[in-house]
């Protein structure tokens, strides 16, 4: 039996890791001495029932998470007003690694956007598309976005200067290098080197295969493993986006998976005839909160309402929804919600919240509904006949002389 406190670090170290899958001691430093000091159980209990190893040092604790379904793109990384990165801000971020890869201890902005101005010559990637110039804000901007994101990571650390001022007047940014934390980053399974698929899907898929079990005993493990890591990474599994053997194992073995991932993680299996959601009722391992305040979240949560209500809804008839929403909550919403066009924005928000999770499926003209979204719907109201004033006051009065 282990005891209350130390199964209370265990979880907290777990839950820690799970939420940022790269702790760095500079601004994680209590979590990343629970981390260490629970190491061997963590690695165990990760390695088992996940496949996901964990590697932790004094500088570093780095959780290699692999994603359940590699085309799932609802949960971008993102730039300092939350917007998503696209493509050629991912692009731009490894043609940044590599540079910093190749790097002294400490660089500069100025430098930093050379090297990736070079690297961004290749005539491949021209081929495929991409170029770079840095000649415009656009370009300068996304190069900054890329830079602030590994600040966040703790690749880099400021030392002098600001990003603003290199987009406004073109002024120079010192950073440290932080190459430990740099050398833990890449997360697949094996080296990008070894990868000989020539179209990108058949990359990345090569670069996260898994070697494939040849007995029972480990089938049922890899499923094990699999079915875990969707439940832990995703808001929802449905029993109808499974294989038929996911499926199979998972109807059989719901209890004993949901109850481990329970005891380990402090989440609450909420089982449906459709699937299963791992709740936490600290609401802390999400990058997607609903509901939300302000009118964004405001919109999403009366758009999730409509969508409860109905299989499927045309865009059109969402956006004719939102517009008439913005006229009876324009009071309460930020300004120019009644302005024409508002309403694609902001029905725009709203389907990117509910799809990332799985809500609905917002992938062509009509918006489609998933079992869980059933959460959001609303009753009528339910009018119950009231007494009337005389008995209201005869049975008060009767109530009194009864204290």
């Amino acid at each position: 039996m282990i005891p209350a406190e130390e199964q209370a670090q265990r979880r907290a170290a777990l839950r820690a890791l799970l939420a940022r899958p790269l702790l760095v001691a500079d601004t994680d430093g209590e979590t990343l001495v629970l981390v260490r000091r629970h190491l061997p159980e963590l690695r165990e209990w990760l390695n088992r029932e996940t496949g996901w190893r964990l590697v932790a040092d004094s500088e570093t604790a780095r959780l290699f998470k692999t994603a359940p379904e590699l085309s799932d793109g609802s949960h971008p990384a993102r730039g300092n007003h939350k917007e998503p990165f696209g493509r050629r801000r991912y692009v731009t971020l490894c043609l940044a690694l590599s540079a910093l890869a190749r790097a002294d201890a400490q660089t500069t902005l100025g430098s930093l956007a050379d090297d990736v101005l070079t690297a961004a010559a290749e005539p491949e990637l021209a081929g495929c598309g991409f170029t770079l110039t840095l000649d415009n804000r656009s370009d300068r901007s996304d190069l900054v976005a890329v830079v602030r994101l590994l600040l966040g990571w703790g690749v880099l650390s400021r030392v002098a200067g600001d990003e603003d001022g290199y987009l406004s007047a073109g002024t120079d940014v010192l950073y440290d290098v932080r190459r430990p934390v740099l050398g833990v980053l890449l997360s697949g399974i094996r080296g990008p080197s070894t990868v000989t698929a020539p179209a990108f899907e058949e990359r990345l898929a090569e670069l996260t295969a898994e070697p494939v079990a040849e007995s029972d005993e480990l089938r049922n493990q890899a499923l094990r493993r699999r079915l875990t890591r969707r439940l832990l990474e995703n808001p929802v599994v449905y029993y109808d986006e499974l294989g038929e053997d996911e499926r199979a194992y998972l109807l059989s073995q719901r209890h004993a998976i949901t109850r481990r991932i329970e005891e380990a993680t402090g989440l609450i299996a909420e089982m449906r005839a459709e699937g299963i959601a791992m709740v936490d009722p600290e609401d802390e391992l999400t990058d997607v909160r609903m509901p939300e305040q302000r009118t964004d979240g405001h919109v999403t949560l009366l758009v999730a309402e409509y969508l409860a209500r109905r299989d499927r809804a045309t865009r059109g008839e969402l956006h004719a929804f939102v517009r008439q929403a913005a006229g009876e909550h324009k009071a309460y919403w930020r300004k120019g919600v009644t302005e024409p066009g508002a309403e694609t924005e902001l029905l725009a928000t709203a389907l990117e919240k509910l799809t990332a999770l799985r809500l609905v499926t917002a992938d062509g003209p009509e918006v489609r509904s998933r079992p869980a979204i059933a959460r959001f719907a609303l009753n009528e109201p339910t009018i119950r006949q009231t007494r009337p004033a005389e008995t209201r006051k005869a049975t008060a009065d009767a109530a009194s002389a009864l204290f």
